[in-house]
């Protein structure tokens, strides 16, 4: 009880650094077990063959989706000072220049944009992003093989998946206050 009248109060650089860690930290422990779980699942009428594959596609969708979902929990004012910070400690992470981040930043929100197009929901051009960019199109019946699009069950299934490695902005503000 006490602890949610009394947040720990934040800067925008801590909560950069937070956010960063954290989200890096769950692209480095989950990439294995989402590979797997993608192999077994029982829309593919033969097994996707992840195993040589790198997590680099996955951590952009991580990142830019948790990106994208920033402007629901921040005011404009608070992303300004925010994304700059978020950007240049990822950048570094990946031992690329902020110029070079937010170039793959674009090329891969207008990518999940429109492979998830006419929605806008974060979590479905996740789904979506991951299922064209492991190019798991070829693992599927014939039926959906052919359209080019995703089974619906296997896109509900990697959405639960993915939901998972979306930031908890909610449960970050019952504990922390962020200064300005």
């Amino acid at each position: 009880m006490l602890s949610t009248l009394f947040k720990k109060k934040v800067s925008d650089e801590q909560l950069a650094n937070v956010f960063v860690n954290g989200v890096l930290d769950v692209i480095d422990k989950g990439f294995e077990e989402v590979k797997s779980i993608m192999k077994e699942d029982p829309a593919f009428v033969k097994k996707p063959q992840l195993d040589k594959m790198a997590d680099g596609h996955f951590a952009m969708i991580v990142i830019v989706g948790n990106i994208n979902e920033l402007g629901g929990s921040f005011s404009s004012h608070m992303l300004q000072s925010l994304e700059p910070l978020i950007y240049k400690k990822i950048a570094d992470a990946f031992e690329m220049t902020n110029h070079e981040f937010e170039d793959h930043v674009k090329d891969y929100s207008k990518f999940m944009s429109r492979v998830n197009h006419p929605s806008k929901v974060t979590l479905y051009s996740m789904s979506k992003a991951m299922f064209y960019k492991y190019k798991l199109n070829d693992f599927q019946d014939d039926y959906f093989k052919s359209m080019d699009s995703p089974n619906p069950l296997f896109l509900k299934r990697m959405d639960e998946i993915m939901k998972n490695f979306l930031w908890n902005w909610e449960a970050f503000f019952k504990r922390y206050k962020v200064q300005m």
